[in-house]
């Protein structure tokens, strides 16, 4: 049994006398507090950003993450009585552990590995909103927290605004950091623009403020960031990355995540961060969440055209629609119903990942045979199904936030900023994702977050005459990475991307073949698409070259 105690990020105890034992007698005497009163279920009384694990009484050990598990908690049972846990996988995992190939597998298919599993075989990770127990020689993992949507009938537009931007200021006021300087990350999208719009207001002009640029057609929208810190006065810095850039940081951000992260994302957010902790600043405040929680993103539109599909009485779509679809496909004037029905007829949430990189290019065609055998392809799609039906009699609309919840946020967008932040020594805040706007986005109507095909509906009339018209109006884009188009046009990053892939090969991972395929074929064919294939592989490789070699990697075994 551990007799370790961990206590991580900022923790806001809602009763006030927990409250109080937090400020007077520090986080951990109001931790125990809390479970004393309310056992696993103690941290539902807890709001912020957290991670703990620590031992109420003999013989028991409690752990818990926040909602989005902002700070992350891996653990090993050993022996079945010691259970080892800390903030990091590789911390947790032992000299002779062993490389987990189905949590590779995943990787491929996420381009993250999410939890319950890590890297290290038997070495696990904590997912969002969920506690740990372990007593007795067993550990129960359970989730403490799971969102229940209750939209309110009827919506009175007028107050939901009033309490919106309510709960916006305080929120942003929150997240400042205290006797230090804070900024923002800006991106010109209209989460960011928000939340450099609040910190403006509380604190005046010259809000410090920061944007990545890259210099390639299609892919910089640093003028929508110079509108917004225009329109809010701040003192705005912007950093140009480039190829040379990624030759120079991608070994060290790979090599900085305790497993393989392949959120391209990452190298920007680093720069981004990296420029504002050289100037100074203590925090920095992003956007992340807006999304997710208000129905930002494309795919939502996307999908809920396929789901209208499924009001289509089954006896048209089985006995007609579906048989004569090969033969839409094959007609220039009914392709695109052909497509469409293709596409409607697969269920949620396969249907999101259907068409992505592992799916089309096919696993055989990338993996060597004996590779192959020690992968199940259906594990990945297992955890996708479950985590979906956690909300089941939700609207379809809500369903689909609450999935992203775990898989584009918990899993993927927050290690990416949480972790790209610390490696350049600067804290981060999130204040769209204060558990008082996600309490407020349960209630909202679903026709407030997607109106028809209009994303985020609610959250742009709110903020329409507060944000400039254009950023209102703005296509979402980000920091998104150029990386296939230089990978083709820089032969330093070209070096450097096609080497590792072979040395991936080398390894008996991937099969030679593929690779060449992939940089002959299919990258100058599709940049943009089978770029994401080389960056995963590549920083796959280059954390292979940082850490593998103190674990036992044996794929051939």
């Amino acid at each position: 049994m551990t007799a370790l105690a961990l206590f991580f990020g900022h923790p806001r105890f809602q009763e006030p006398d927990l409250s109080e034992i937090s400020r007077i007698q520090g986080v951990e005497s109001a931790w125990r507090e809390a479970y004393r009163r309310h056992g696993p279920q103690a941290p539902n009384q807890v709001q912020g950003d957290f991670a703990v694990a620590f031992s109420p009484e003999p013989g028991k050990t409690f752990m818990a993450v926040d909602r989005f598990a902002r700070h992350s908690l891996c653990y090993r049972v050993e022996n079945a009585s010691i259970l080892q846990v800390a903030a990091r996988a590789d911390e947790v995992a032992a000299s002779s552990s062993s490389l987990d190939m189905q949590a590779i597998y995943d990787y491929f298919h996420f381009h993250v590995i999410p939890a319950p599993r890590t890297i290290f075989q038997q070495v696990l990770r904590l997912p969002a909103a969920h506690y740990g127990l372990f007593q007795g020689g067993e550990l129960t993992v359970a989730p403490y927290w799971r969102p229940r949507f209750t939209s309110v009938t009827p919506a009175d537009f007028s107050s939901l605004k009033e309490e919106f931007l309510d709960i916006l200021r305080s929120s942003v006021q929150s997240q400042r950091h205290e006797g230090g300087r804070t900024g923002c990350f800006l991106s010109g999208g209209t989460d960011s623009s928000t939340v450099t719009g609040l910190l403006s207001q509380q604190f005046g002009e010259g809000v410090p403020t920061y944007s990545i640029g890259f210099d390639a057609e299609g892919y910089d929208e640093m003028e929508y960031a110079r509108i917004a810190s225009r329109h809010f006065k701040t003192r705005h810095h912007e950093y140009y990355v480039t190829p040379e850039d990624l030759v120079q940081g991608i070994p060290r951000v790979a090599a900085y995540y305790d497993q393989p992260f392949g959120n391209s994302s990452a190298l920007p957010g680093f720069y981004c961060a990296q420029l504002a902790q050289q100037d100074g600043l203590q925090r920095l405040l992003a956007g992340d969440g807006g999304d997710e929680l208000f129905g930002g993103n494309s795919r939502y539109a996307k999908q809920k055209l396929f789901h209208a599909y499924t009001h289509v009485p089954s006896i048209l779509r089985q006995g007609i629609l579906e048989p004569l679809a090969p033969l839409f496909n094959r007609l220039p004037l009914v392709r695109k119903l052909g497509s469409y029905i293709d596409q409607a007829k697969v269920p949620m949430p396969d249907r999101i990942t259907a068409y992505g990189l592992l799916e089309q290019i096919g696993a055989e065609n990338i993996f060597p045979a004996q590779i192959l055998s020690l992968f199940s392809p259906a594990v990945p799609g297992t955890l996708e199904r479950a985590v979906w039906h956690e909300t089941d009699g939700a609207d379809f609309v809500n369903q689909m936030l609450a999935y992203d919840w775990r898989f584009t946020l918990a899993e993927n967008d927050l290690p990416k900023v949480c972790g790209t932040t610390t490696l350049a020594g600067i804290e981060v805040g999130f204040p769209l994702l204060d558990e008082r706007l996600v309490d407020f986005s349960l209630k909202l109507p679903p026709h407030y977050k997607v109106n028809g095909l209009k994303l985020r509906w609610f959250f742009k009339e709110a903020l329409r005459g507060f944000l400039p018209e254009e950023i209102i109006t703005k296509q979402k884009h980000g920091f998104g990475l150029p990386f296939g188009i230089w990978v083709l046009r820089h032969p330093s990053l070209h070096q450097l991307a096609e080497s590792s892939l072979h040395q991936l090969a080398e390894r008996g991972l991937i099969r030679h073949p593929f690779v060449n395929q992939l940089f002959q074929q299919y990258l100058p064919r599709h940049p943009g698409f089978y770029g994401e294939m080389v960056w995963i592989l590549l920083m796959l490789e280059q954390w292979f070259q940082a850490h593998a070699n103190h674990y036992q990697f044996s794929p051939s075994a």
